[in-house]
């Protein structure tokens, strides 16, 4: 490995100059490139350009409800903001990607509580996320204090999360029960417990792939002293491994794609086209979505019976 590896450049002054952000990572400022603040941290934001983009090509290709083909754009706007913040560490680069982690979240709240409600509830919902976000933005605008910002995202997250628990429970449980004891013995539908067990062990899966990146950013954090000697030992490229803000990205970019896709697969159930729809989710390391039965592999469509 020694006559594959190299050492990191001396830090230095990088392309954008001098940094004008709040926070700062465990990797170092420019000793992997001179345009590139923090190489890691940069590249792995791409996931969520990519995942983004497959999420629209599906709400435009199976005709989603427009508020999930919005929340994929917030998703694409995260992780655009992130390239930028981590590339140059610029304040306004930095609140591009804070704030848009806020308002994807608020357009989930909205996905979620809206449904089924009267065009006056979603009015006073939809001004009362807006009151929300305009008032998150301007106090963390006004103190720049980063445990405010990443408090108020996850109380808004953990909100979104737990509501739609309790909605596949009491209120999806129950209507998927009540239609499936309609279907003729001879169905091929799946059942009301082979939808639900793959969609609570889908959920099991996601939030552990967050929250593992969750509390790999949090080591990263408290002992970044060690993990940057041992990747001065190491040296590049082998060391990258041991970005554990870059891993934080990769791990809550699959999360909070598993997340969207999750409550596309409630809404569509809520809406009673099971039939017409499936949680395409053949195992662990195959990416989620939510399709058409026609565009589903041949005897996808029966399995979990």
């Amino acid at each position: 490995m020694s006559a594959l590896s190299f050492p990191y450049h001396e830090p230095r002054e990088g392309f954008w100059g001098e940094k004008t952000v709040t926070l700062n990572f465990c990797e170092e400022d420019y000793v992997m490139s001179y345009y590139i603040a923090e190489v890691c941290n940069t590249i792995t934001n791409f996931l969520f350009l990519w995942l983004g983009v497959r999420g629209l090509k599906g709400c435009l290709q199976y005709g989603h409800a427009p508020i999930f083909f919005v929340t994929f754009i917030g998703y694409i706007i995260v992780g655009c903001g992130s390239t930028l913040f981590h590339a140059t560490l610029k304040y306004p680069m930095q609140l591009v990607d804070e704030l848009a982690m806020i308002y994807t979240t608020c357009f989930m709240a909205y996905a979620t509580f809206s449904y089924g409600r009267s065009s006056g509830f979603s009015f006073v919902l939809g001004t009362g996320l807006i009151g929300l976000a305009y008032y998150i933005t301007a106090h963390y605008y006004e103190t720049k204090d980063p445990q405010f910002h990443q408090d108020a995202y996850a109380i808004l997250t953990a909100t979104v999360v737990f509501s739609n628990m309790w909605i596949m429970e009491r209120v999806l449980r129950p209507a998927l029960k009540a239609r499936e004891q309609k279907r003729p013995s001879s169905s091929t539908m799946p059942s009301t417990r082979a939808f639900l067990s793959q969609m609570w062990i889908m959920v099991a899966t996601g939030l552990s792939i967050f929250l593992g990146g969750y509390l790999i950013w949090n080591l990263d954090n408290m002992y970044c002293n060690k993990i940057r000697r041992w990747r001065h030992q190491i040296q590049l490229p082998w060391s990258v491994v041991l970005e554990g803000h870059a891993w934080w990205h990769l791990m809550t970019g699959i999360g909070a794609y598993y997340y969207i896709v999750w409550r596309i697969w409630i809404q569509r159930c809520l809406d009673g086209d099971e039939d017409k729809f499936r949680l395409y989710w053949p195992s662990v390391f195959h990416l989620p979505d939510v399709r058409t039965v026609d565009d589903l592999p041949a005897g996808e469509d029966k399995k979990g019976q």
